[in-house]
């Protein structure tokens, strides 16, 4: 009975961490720090719209990878099957570290999997224009629409 109850507190305990684990999350952006200087705007003289003439280069497909989010299941599931197999591991008093140390190491490894399978690939489109003056532009688009090279 006491063996029993030592491991329903254990397993509680590794529930409950596991679950504020999940809690956290990372920013989707990137934090940029906020200028304290004024805004500079252009002279009202300069001439900030004008028109470039030149031909498509070339058309180049650019695939990026982005990291996965993870929900904070597989660190659930990945504790709660690492302390079941740390309980089963351990022997005597070395049981409930036995069961901790199991439970840690697969929240952590539950995460790690839940993000490598969350990965998603973003597809971009590299045009690259030669001026008329003989300089070169590169824009990046999601779609090219109805450009091609010519």
């Amino acid at each position: 009975m006491r063996h029993a109850s030592r491991f329903i507190s254990v397993a509680s305990s590794v529930l409950l961490l596991a679950g504020l684990a999940a809690c956290g999350s990372t920013p989707m952006y990137p934090q940029t720090p906020v200028s304290s200087y004024p805004a500079q705007y252009p002279a009202q003289n300069q001439q900030s719209n004008y028109v470039e003439y030149g031909r498509v280069s070339n058309v180049e497909l650019l695939q990026t990878q982005g990291q996965g989010q993870g929900s904070g299941v597989g660190a659930v599931l990945g504790g709660v099957a690492g302390a079941v197999i740390g309980h089963q591991i351990g022997s005597g008093g070395g049981r409930d570290a036995a069961t901790v140390i199991g439970a840690v190491g697969g929240a952590v490894a539950g995460n790690a999997i839940e993000k490598n399978r969350n990965t998603n690939v973003r597809e971009t489109y590299r045009i690259s224009v030669q001026l008329d003056n003989g300089a070169y532009r590169s824009y990046d688009v999601t779609s090219p629409g109805d450009l091609r090279t010519g």
